[in-house]
């Protein structure tokens, strides 16, 4: 982390910050209703503790239905130029690792004082739109309340019980008129999920292998499976930070926007699409991308993730930039939508809490939080440690699955060829799943043949897995 420019630790003058705060936020100032009769819910992982938003939904009749989205106020108590927002800033996001998790704010902070916890009473902003039978989007506001979370939910449960693999969580169970809300949120979801799609909105596949610990030592790696649980929360959210755009924008004020520009390298997702037998338009389009994705992941669905990898790299990752009153940014291509500014993590992401005070300043009338200039200079910085942070992540999930496997040498493997250039052969081993690099029989190899390989080292300090063709 220090060598990526992140700190891993909490200078001394914000833990003294953090000594003097000892409650929630209260009070909040004119303006702020009173929501917790509402029957708000989280869900998340099942070991997340830093619970940033709550959801409810209200049947308006004629299929319409109304969703709240209530995000954490952390600017309650962490204000702008303090010195837990001075770390918060350079870091910009909370950094996961397979080892440890290096939050953005302290955990008294993030799990506690600032969190939506489950039974708990909390000040948050509200963003409150209208879904109807089409899944189009209508009516947004945004506005600050108090909410109460009734039930903290883990997206594996709840996704069993909406595929009817399992009966409604106990903590579902336990809060009246929950398990409507859950049916109704999960319809809507998949309303808005179908337009998005409908638009072009890309779904892409990616392996991030977690590891599994029994005390202290690494005994397997899982992956995380896309589900209707996940869903939900994804298109609430999504929606939820469209409107939230839409607002800072009909209010005059600048704003960060989250975007995945159009493809500059569009031409080579041409000619990967010509690989399959597909052709895509010479001119960069969603739609047709989508579909093609779509055919490659029904006709193989164990090589896909390496397909939307490739895809991924060639599109460029997502960014963000400073949109002035009254400017056009590029959108987000792989979401389909115009207006897009992350607002529902400011417990972990920076540029969330930066919408949040532009958008407290647009509800007071106030001048903005931030200038143009301002918000400019910090999406630079916010790109920068996003991508710095994600190449720690990635470089301790390397070691962590060389550590798996350190006293595995000499055993066999089956897996698909994801890589063959001048830089070397890789391949994604299927069980457990982890990539290494093939050092002997890799002549003729070429992307996607279905190969067995023997596992001939491992270095956990550098991450590295060395395979021989079997």
């Amino acid at each position: 982390m220090v060598e990526r420019g992140l700190e891993p630790d909490f200078p001394a003058p914000a833990l003294a910050e953090l000594q003097a705060l000892r409650a929630p936020a209260e009070g909040g100032g004119e303006g702020v209703r009173d929501l917790r009769q509402l029957a708000f819910c989280s869900i998340d992982n099942d070991d997340s503790r830093d619970l940033d938003q709550l959801s409810v939904s209200e049947d308006l009749g004629d299929g319409r239905v109304k969703i709240l989205v209530a995000v954490a106020d952390v600017d309650a108590l962490v204000k702008k130029g303090s010195a837990l927002d001075a770390h918060a800033e350079r870091n910009t996001t909370s950094v996961y690792t397979a080892a440890l998790i290096f939050p953005m704010l302290p955990e008294k902070l993030s799990t506690d004082l600032t969190s939506l916890n489950g039974g708990k009473d909390r000040l948050a902003l509200v963003i409150e739109y209208t879904v109807d039978q089409a899944g189009v989007v209508s009516g947004g506001a945004v506005y600050r309340a108090f909410v109460h979370n009734y039930a903290k939910l883990a997206y594996d449960s709840i996704a069993a019980w909406i595929e009817g693999k399992a009966k409604l969580p106990e903590a579902a169970a336990r809060a009246k008129g929950m398990e409507q809300q859950l049916k109704t949120q999960d319809e809507v979801a998949q309303r808005l999920r179908k337009r998005r799609l409908s638009q072009g909105a890309l779904e892409l596949q990616s392996i991030e292998p977690r590891p599994v610990f029994e005390g202290e030592k690494i005994v397997n790696l899982t992956t995380q499976e896309q589900n209707r649980a996940r869903q939900l929360i994804e298109e609430v959210m999504v929606a939820a930070n469209g409107v939230a755009a839409v607002f800072l924008q009909t209010k005059g004020s600048p704003s960060l926007r989250r975007v995945v520009r159009s493809p500059e390298r569009w031409a080579k997702i041409v000619a990967v699409a010509a690989e399959y037998g597909e052709t895509l338009p010479a001119q960069p389009e969603s739609k047709a991308l989508e579909e093609f994705l779509k055919k490659r992941r029904a006709a193989d669905a164990a090589r896909f993730p390496d397909l939307s990898l490739v895809i991924v790299k060639l599109m460029g990752r997502g960014e963000y930039v400073a949109e002035a009153p009254g400017q056009t940014g590029p959108g987000h291509f792989g979401l389909a939508v115009q207006d897009y500014s992350h607002t529902t993590a400011p417990n972990r992401r920076f540029p969330d809490l930066i919408t949040h005070r532009l958008v407290k300043a647009a509800l007071a009338g106030q001048k903005p939080a931030y200038s143009s200039a301002e918000l400019s200079t910090l999406a630079t910085h916010c790109n920068d440690m996003e991508a710095a942070a994600t190449k720690v992540e990635r470089q301790v999930r390397k070691s962590a699955a060389a550590l798996l496997l350190h006293d595995k040498v000499g055993q066999v493997f089956e897996g698909f060829v994801t890589g063959a250039s001048e830089k070397g052969t890789f391949v994604r081993v299927l069980a457990p799943p982890v990539e290494g690099r093939v050092i002997t029989g890799s002549s003729g190899l070429k992307v996607g043949d279905k190969i067995k390989v023997k596992l001939q080292a491992t270095d956990f300090e550098r991450g590295f897995i060395d395979f021989a063709k079997a």
